[in-house]
C-alpha cells in the first residue's frame, strides 16, 4: 500500500525532529520520496511557534489500522505528548491518503479529512506526488492547491532538505 504522510513540528529543533521521524518511518515501511521542509504558520491554535512540515511516500505492508497504531508508537518514541489540542508538539503524523482507499473511522479518516484545506499539506504533497488523485473530491493535488487561492495559511520553502 502506498501512504502519503504529512509531518510536522513547532517544538525544538524542528527539522531534526522531522529528520528522526522519516527514519523511524523505516520500521513500518520504506519511505520511497520525501518533500522539502517548510516553514508553516500555526492554523486553528494561532498563539504557539510556527511549525516545520513536509510530506513523505510510504511503501508499507500495513493495513489502514495497523498504520495509525505505528504511528501513534513512533510519535510516543519521539516524545509526542497530547495536552492541548492542536498545541505544540515536537511531532505530528498525519495519514492524508492510502492509494484510493477510504476509511471513516471515529479514529482513523482517510483522505485526511481537512487536507484540501491546508496549504501546508498541499505544497509539500504537490512536490511529492502532484497528479495523486483525492478518492472523494476527484481532484489532484495541484488541482486542490490551485483550488486554494490565496487562502490556507503561510508557507515557506526552507534551503534544507
Amino acid at each position: 500500500m502506498t501512504a502519503y504522510l504529512s509531518l510536522g513540528s513547532n517544538i525544538g529543533d524542528r527539522v531534526a525532529n522531522l529528520r528522526a521521524c522519516v527514519a523511524h518511518l523505516g520500521s513500518v515501511g520504506q519511505v520511497t520520496k520525501k518533500s522539502s521542509f517548510y516553514e508553516t504558520e500555526p492554523m486553528e491554535l494561532r498563539e504557539q511557534p510556527w511549525f516545520v512540515n513536509c510530506v513523505v511516500k510510504l511503501e508499507t505492508e500495513l493495513d489502514p489500522e495497523q498504520l495509525l497504531t505505528a504511528i501513534r508508537r513512533i510519535e510516543e518514541e519521539l516524545g509526542r505528548t497530547r495536552e492541548i489540542p492542536k498545541g505544540p508538539r515536537n511531532i505530528d503524523i498525519d495519514i492524508l491518503l492510502l492509494d484510493s482507499t477510504i476509511v471513516e473511522k471515529e479514529d482513523l479518516q482517510v483522505p485526511h479529512s481537512a487536507m484540501h484545506e491546508r496549504r501546508f499539506v498541499l505544497e509539500p504533497l504537490v512536490e511529492v506526488a502532484p497528479e495523486i488523485r483525492h478518492p472523494v473530491l476527484g481532484r489532484t493535488a495541484r488541482e486542490l492547491l490551485q483550488d486554494l487561492g490565496s487562502v490556507g495559511g503561510i508557507v515557506r520553502r526552507l534551503a534544507t532538505r
